[in-house]
C-alpha cells in the first residue's frame, strides 16, 4: 500500500511540471533542455540571471505546451490611458522585427493580440501584446512575446530559441507600416514568473522594446530582453 501511494505521488508531481511547460519541444524536452541549459551557461550575458542554451531542440510541440499561454492577459497597463505621440501613428499598427543576432528573426511580421491568442503565436514570429506601447509614442514598452521551440512550418518555428544570445548594446529593429525604421539598443536581461505583470508597464519617460520567450530547460517562466530606443529613420 505505501509502494502504491508513492507511485501515486511521483505521477502528479511529473503532472505538475508538464502543466508547467510553456513553448516547449516533444519527447525530448527534458533531456535537451538541460544539455542546453549547461551550454549557454558558458556564455556571459547582460544580465544577474543567466539561463537558456544552445542545442538543437526538438521540432514538435507537447500537447501540454499547445494549451499553455506564452504571454500575460493584461498588465497594470491596461485600460484608458493618454497617450503622447512623438509620431502620426500610421492607420496599420503592424510591425516588423529584425534582430541581426538572432537567426530566425529578419524583417518578421509582428501582430497585435493578445497572449492567449494561439493562432497569432503559432502562424507569427511573434506578438506585440494589446494595450502596450507603440514605437511612435513618446513613452512606450512595445512588449512582444514568441516560442522558444515553435511549430515547424511556421514562422514560429524555433523563432525565439536564441534569444539569450543577445547582449548588452546588440541591436533590435522594428519598423512600421508607413517605412518608419526605430533602432533599439539591449540594456536589460529579466527573468520573471508568469505571474509578474509589471514587466508590462512602461518605464516613465523613456520608449522601450521588451522581446520575451520562456526559460530553459523547464519553460516555466520568462525571459525579458529589453532595449531602448536610439534612432528613427523616416
Amino acid at each position: 500500500m505505501r509502494l502504491r501511494n508513492l507511485v501515486l505521488i511521483l505521477a502528479a508531481l511529473t503532472v505538475v511540471v508538464a502543466l508547467a511547460a510553456c513553448s516547449s519541444g516533444g519527447g525530448q524536452e527534458e533531456g535537451a533542455g538541460k544539455k542546453a541549459s549547461e551550454e549557454q551557461a558558458q556564455r556571459q550575458g547582460p544580465s544577474e540571471k543567466e539561463t537558456g542554451g544552445e542545442q538543437e531542440p526538438p521540432k514538435k510541440m507537447t500537447e501540454e505546451a499547445k494549451g499553455k499561454q506564452i504571454a500575460p492577459k493584461k498588465g497594470t497597463v491596461q485600460g484608458p490611458r493618454k497617450v503622447e505621440n512623438a509620431l502620426k501613428p500610421p492607420k496599420d499598427k503592424t510591425l516588423k522585427l529584425t534582430v541581426p543576432e538572432m537567426k530566425e528573426i529578419k524583417d518578421d511580421t509582428i501582430p497585435t493580440g493578445t497572449g492567449t491568442e494561439a493562432a497569432k503565436f503559432r502562424d507569427y514570429a511573434g506578438v506585440h501584446l494589446k494595450a502596450t506601447g507603440f514605437p511612435w509614442q513618446k513613452t512606450a514598452n512595445v512588449y512582444i512575446a514568441g516560442h522558444r521551440i515553435g511549430f515547424p512550418g511556421t514562422d514560429s518555428d524555433l523563432a525565439f530559441y536564441d534569444l539569450e544570445d543577445l547582449k548588452k548594446g546588440d541591436k533590435i529593429y522594428l519598423e512600421d507600416a508607413d517605412g518608419r525604421k526605430y533602432t533599439y539598443k539591449v540594456f536589460r536581461k529579466l527573468i520573471v514568473e508568469p505571474t509578474d505583470l509589471y514587466v508590462l508597464n512602461p518605464i516613465k519617460g523613456k520608449n522601450i522594446v521588451s522581446l520575451q520567450t520562456c526559460t530553459l530547460p523547464d519553460y516555466t517562466n520568462r525571459v525579458i530582453y529589453r532595449a531602448m530606443l536610439e534612432d528613427v529613420e523616416s
